[in-house]
């Protein structure tokens, strides 16, 4: 192994032995064989992984971790928490097939339900889940799927998650929950009756703003189908984006426990100031807490532009949940492919502003925030 070329790439490889404490990033495309018939073993269920597509142990551990926070016997993570929504989707539905889904979940998920599956020949109704007779109205026989979300985005309305049990099993449906806002420290769907959770793991999960990815889990037949959409379609996670998700899983109680308290404050602070016509924020979620967004709707005469511009240290962004307060705009982001008519529906305007509550001292986010306002 002479030439230069050759030794740069080969050479004594490191024993299989070691123990790190911490899972390795197994940052990889493929995995290797000793021989055709090891290779083969793969196919026989012998070896798990084979190539990263399929399978990859930074994947699998966050998929499992996800699973075991929310009390559910399988998970399975894909590239975003709208990937994983579409897998639980086609995991179930077919062409022909039929949603009722709540008029009020994340934008980006209506636009994909709306826009997306009526090309995979998948149609979704649209309903107001508060009004269960409503929901009984729009079930077809085509109809496959219920959805709705623990904690609605952005104006946090809570599931009645039992009683949509209720119904998904009268009709034989299967209930799918975006649990993203509430997460398992708070809400565990699965306990209560749902068939696939669903979490867009860059929130919560993920917790630090540096990682794109998505999970779902549930009842093990889902789970395989799943996974099969996944690896077909190619909507797998990346490993070193599994090894940062599986890290912010962590501290994903510590994190709520805090964000949760200091969103208390900030609900209860925001209530009593005039350039707020109203805050959004649920008292119903469970008895840790009730999540870390506050939404408001800024007063008829309050400059948003004025707001946005005097947050100070709260950057304005399009996402949420990291470990820094940080505001978005729905109307220009989440919710900004819906119709005017829509959007109105919903109750999304100009004026309102979601707010992702961070884990810095309380009085330090609402001096901020009283900074915005004044510059309202």
């Amino acid at each position: 192994m002479d030439s230069f070329n050759t030794k740069a790439i080969h050479g004594k490889k490191l024993p299989t032995s070691i123990r790190s404490k911490v899972t390795p990033i197994y940052q990889t495309s493929v995995f290797s064989f000793d021989s055709l018939e090891e290779m083969e073993g793969y196919y026989s269920g012998d070896s798990p992984y084979l190539y990263t597509r399929v399978g990859n142990p930074n994947a699998d551990e966050l998929a499992n971790v996800t699973a075991r926070l929310e009390g559910a016997p399988a998970g399975v993570a894909a590239s975003s928490g709208l990937g994983a929504i579409m897998a639980a989707v086609l995991a179930v539905a077919k062409s022909g097939d039929h949603l009722v889904a709540a008029h009020d979940v994340y934008g980006g998920t209506f636009y994909m339900l709306k826009e997306e599956l009526v090309r995979m020949g998948i149609e979704t109704s649209f309903v107001d889940f508060e009004d269960e007779q409503a929901i009984e109205a729009a079930i077809r026989p085509e109809t496959v799927i219920l959805y709705t979300e623990s904690v609605t985005n952005p104006f946090l309305r809570v599931e009645n998650l039992e009683a949509m049990t209720a119904v998904a099993k009268k009709h034989n449906l299967v209930l799918i929950v975006d649990n993203t806002f509430a997460t398992p420290y708070l809400v565990q769907p699965y306990a209560l009756g749902a068939d696939i959770v669903v979490h867009s793991a860059t929130k919560y999960i993920g917790g630090h703003s540096d990682v794109s990815a998505g999970v779902l889990c549930g009842k093990e037949e889902y789970v395989e189908s799943a996974r099969s959409r996944i690896v077909n379609i190619g909507l797998n996670l990346s490993p070193f984006e599994s090894w940062l998700a599986c890290r912010g899983a962590k501290t994903l109680g510590l994190r709520m426990e805090r964000q949760s308290a200091n969103a208390q404050k900030a609900a209860d602070w925001l209530a009593s100031q005039p350039k707020v016509k109203k805050v959004f924020y649920p008292t119903t979620v469970s008895d840790k807490g009730n999540g870390a967004i506050v939404t408001i709707h800024l007063a008829d005469d309050a400059d948003e532009s004025g707001f946005f511009r005097s947050l100070g240290w709260i950057q304005l962004v399009p996402s949420l949940a990291g470990v820094e307060t940080t505001v978005s705009w729905p109307f220009g982001t989440s919710h900004r492919a819906l119709s005017p008519e829509e959007k109105q529906t919903v109750g999304v305007s100009e004026k309102t502003v979601r707010i992702s509550i961070g884990i810095e001292a309380a009085a330090d986010i609402i001096g901020q925030l009283e900074n915005a306002l004044a510059g309202a």
